[in-house]
């Protein structure tokens, strides 16, 4: 039986998909240049995997970001012996809105506008609907 992912894992490859995703780079492209197949990728940004520092250092080169980056907002955790439950029980890391594939195209296309005040105006244009559906519940 396979261990649940712990939780640091998770939230460190959470955070490497994220920018990851922000920059436009495909898990391909992140494995061809940290000498891996997207699939191991994959398990890392699941947390499945744990990432060795001196690959975490590799990657923190490769996206450009500080090592401190990948922990960042990452909630005080308890470290207590986890239980030994099948991997395919784990709830997938979606929870997360910024970790929606949506999420992250929206951010990319907002700075994709070059124009600082058509931009601004996106931004109160989206926080007013936003606040439309808030009050209307």
């Amino acid at each position: 039986m396979a261990a649940i992912p712990n939780p640091i894992d998770v939230h460190v490859g959470g955070r490497v998909r994220l920018h990851r995703t922000l920059l436009g780079m495909s898990q391909e492209k992140l494995g061809e240049a940290l000498r891996l197949t997207f699939q191991q990728v994959q398990k890392y940004e699941r947390g499945i995997n744990r990432i060795g520092s001196s690959r975490l250092y590799k990657i923190s080169q490769i996206l450009d970001l500080p090592i401190s980056f990948f922990f960042e907002d990452m909630p005080r955790l308890e470290m207590s012996a986890q239980p030994r439950i099948a991997a395919d029980t784990v709830p997938s890391i979606e929870y997360d809105p910024l970790a929606k594939r949506e999420t992250l195209e929206l951010v990319r296309a907002y700075y994709r506008i070059s124009e600082p005040t058509v931009r601004k105006r996106v931004f109160e244009l989206t926080k007013s609907i936003a606040a439309s559906f808030k009050s209307a519940k």
